[in-house]
């Protein structure tokens, strides 16, 4: 039986080791996470927390909606168990019909047809070699690139996260982001979870670039590279990849790097062997 749970009512110990044991586990759906990110978010549960699917949810007026949260690619259902396509189309029956929008995205581990889903693509680097083996997986562009001399710079694993933030600021391309999500990324920078990493790269006392991380029992997820023109044109975003491919080496965890559907950014990700992994957008007006 799958039950639609209210956030007050949701027994967070049962739902967070739902996520943390299922098998297609992602750290967006922790408790902890949705909190920072979401303005409210309800989860509907099959039976005794055995699948759980989270619900960030938004009322604008008097129009109820299920919508995307910034800073997180893919939710969906999660178990410790196969999830087959029936079980996923139950839970979507399940989602109220009182939300006139559903606007999702499902994880890679959801599979399942329907004419509401648009395929989005992921690119994932699996982290069980080591470095030497790794890099031949490399282009040969990528590896020329890293032969270079970076022993100017440093990286500060434990960096500061309101430094990295006002550079976060300063960045161009963000000057079109939300308020709301400039919100949410404070919050998440504000948690006190070791699941947030902030590195920021230094040459001598001048920040010129950082990178946000997440890591959880499988995955590291590449959240957010910052980088300065600078830092660009001396490759430092290249830098920071191969720095954060060596720290994890042999560890069997998978470098997520959350994207992308641009291009250039795709191809960046490729150019460290990075695979394709699927994921899907799910969307339905009600």
């Amino acid at each position: 039986m799958i039950k639609y749970i209210f956030n007050r009512e949701i027994d967070r110990n049962k739902y967070d080791t739902a996520v943390k044991n299922a098998l297609n586990t992602r750290v967006y759906a922790c408790s902890w996470y949705l909190d920072a990110v979401a303005d409210d978010w309800d989860v509907l549960v099959l039976e005794d927390y055995k699948a759980v699917m989270p619900l960030p949810r938004r009322k604008k007026y008097t129009l109820n909606y299920i919508y995307l949260l910034p800073w997180v690619q893919q939710l969906g259902i999660f178990s410790n168990e196969k999830i087959s396509e029936n079980l996923i189309k139950a839970f979507i029956k399940k989602i109220p019909g009182k939300y006139a929008l559903v606007d999702y995205y499902f994880n890679s581990g959801n599979h399942f047809k329907s004419k509401y889903l648009t395929k989005r693509t992921n690119y994932i680097l699996p982290l069980d070699s080591n470095l030497d083996i790794i890099i031949k997986s490399f282009n040969s562009n990528r590896r020329r690139i890293l032969k270079k001399d970076f022993s100017n710079y440093t990286i500060n694993k434990q960096g500061d996260r309101e430094e990295f933030l006002g550079m976060y600021r300063q960045t161009e391309k963000n000057f079109t982001l939300s308020e709301d999500a400039v919100e949410k990324l404070q919050n998440l920078l504000n948690t006190k979870q070791d699941s947030v990493h902030i590195w920021n790269v230094y040459q001598e006392n001048k920040l010129l670039a950082g990178l946000l991380f997440l890591k959880d029992q499988k995955r590291i997820t590449y959240l957010l590279p910052v980088a300065s023109a600078e830092a660009k044109k001396n490759n430092l975003p290249s830098f920071i990849v191969s720095e954060l491919i060596k720290s994890y080496q042999n560890t069997g965890f998978i470098l997520d790097f959350e994207g992308s559907m641009i291009e250039g950014v795709a191809g960046f990700y490729k150019s460290f062997g990075a695979e394709e992994e699927v994921y899907f957008h799910y969307k339905k007006i009600l």
